[in-house]
């Protein structure tokens, strides 16, 4: 829609995770480093959690692209499964077929088929994108998954990526066992002011055909401000700026504009509100302290790179906000997508008036060319034939002088040899002979 207007060859801030636009900020290098550890380690459970938003699906995009042919993946991303469903999806998704198995006779094809892989040298590699959406029990039988395993190492490599609220869940007494098979593990932070800034022009770059349209610092730092450093509603906040942009038609993206946007999303949902909060507002401090064992490690191997944060002050209006944002992201699409038809209606019919307008004018060309065509060819059979055409007009002027004193219908009569009407009524009221 509006790519051609700024010379882009596709939209940058598209919501799709695309990893060609993955910017390596340093959360997401450090991310992708523990992730590619971990997965060619074979050391374990990996566990990623990142805000709604955050480029959690990215970071697993540019993981997977970057694997070599020797990695067999089974993804799984709708995860509102029971045990035995999700034993399904994961034979589904390596291309067994679970299909009138007992729970036993699934388990047994499985391990089948990771000890054929493990002896042709490949990796089976598990990822479970949305994981905090997983039961306990569920959870457990992705634990005794893992039991599947040789003298040297797992059978299968398992990666868990989801909410905060995963890491809540991992600390539950239930899961104690998974919890101690955590190797690698990281948590997502948002971008800074600095970061924001890099990552909304590096997209800008990589979508440029020619010389590429950059955000000056004072509009991404206003995007920061209302976007956390939230990738995701980064994205939605640039997109439809560039929106407003093209139909304003303004080449430059100014403090204005963004004004105008974000005042917008406001008004039909897509962003709450934004609210001032006193510098003396401490949640922390109407919060209740935590036990000592929910802040305990959930690693306690020496292998452990990263540990994931628990006891962090929770800011409870900011989840509150995150969550409203996360249910109210399919009318924002869906407005957006209003937006884009609207305005592509728009087009085809200015291009559609255009078109009719020009063919207007080629028709009155061919007119016009026509007429004068006649009139050229009846002049000259007129001056072949006869007297030119058009006739001259009378000499009024050689009357005049020939008959002074006349008036003009007099003239024209004594022009044409005839006695006037008006001499005729002179001669009947006796002001003269009738002459000629």
């Amino acid at each position: 829609m509006y790519e051609t207007f700024y010379q882009l060859r596709e939209r940058p801030f598209a919501l799709t995770p695309d990893p060609e636009y993955l910017y390596p900020s340093r959360v997401h290098q450090e991310a992708l480093s523990y992730l590619r550890y971990g997965v060619e380690s074979q050391a374990g459970f990996v566990v990623i959690t990142g805000e709604i938003g955050s480029g959690k699906t990215m970071l697993l995009q540019a993981l997977l692209n970057g694997l070599n042919g020797d990695t067999t993946v089974a993804r799984l991303v709708n995860t509102m499964l029971e045990p035995h469903e999700l034993l399904e999806a994961v034979m589904f998704d390596l291309g067994l077929d679970p299909t009138g198995m007992t729970k036993p006779a699934m388990l047994r094809a499985l391990a089948r088929f990771l000890i054929a892989e493990r002896q042709a040298n490949r990796l089976v590699l598990l990822v479970i994108d949305e994981a905090q959406n997983l039961g306990l029990p569920a959870l457990e039988e992705i634990r005794m998954l893992s039991n599947l395993e040789t003298e040297k190492s797992k059978l299968v490599q398992v990666v868990l990526v989801g909410q905060p609220n995963l890491r809540d869940k991992l600390l539950r007494r239930e899961l104690e066992q998974l919890r101690q098979r955590i190797t690698v593990s990281y948590h997502l932070e948002a971008l800074d002011a600095p970061e924001t800034a890099a990552y909304i022009n590096h997209r800008l770059r990589r979508a440029a055909i020619r010389d590429p349209l950059l955000f000056p610092r004072v509009v991404t730092d206003r995007i920061y401000a209302r976007s956390k450093g939230l990738p995701r509603l980064v994205n939605v906040i640039c997109d439809a700026t560039l929106v407003f942009g093209y139909a304003e038609e303004r080449r430059a993206i100014d403090s204005a504009l963004v004004e105008e946007v974000l005042a917008e999303l406001s008004d039909t949902g897509v962003l709450p509100r934004e609210t001032v909060r006193p510098e003396s507002d401490d949640v922390a401090a109407d919060l209740p302290a935590r036990p000592a064992a929910e802040t305990a490690p959930l690693m306690h191997s020496p292998a452990v790179v990263a540990k994931i944060p628990v006891g962090d002050v929770v800011d409870l209006a900011e989840m509150a906000s995150t969550e409203r944002v996360r249910l109210e992201q399919p009318a924002m699409a869906h407005r957006l997508a209003e937006r884009e038809e609207h305005l592509r209606s728009r087009e085809q019919q200015i291009a559609e008036r255009e078109r009719e307008i020009n063919e207007q004018k080629r028709v009155l060309a061919a007119e016009c060319r026509l007429l004068r065509e006649r009139f050229s060819r009846a002049g000259a059979l007129a001056g072949a034939d006869g007297p030119a055409w058009p006739p001259a007009a009378p000499d009024t002027r050689a009357a005049e002088r020939a008959a002074p004193g006349l008036i003009p219908h007099e003239m024209f009569a004594a022009a044409r040899g005839r006695v006037g009407f008006w001499r005729r009524m002179r001669a009947l009221l006796g002001a003269g002979p009738i002459e000629g």
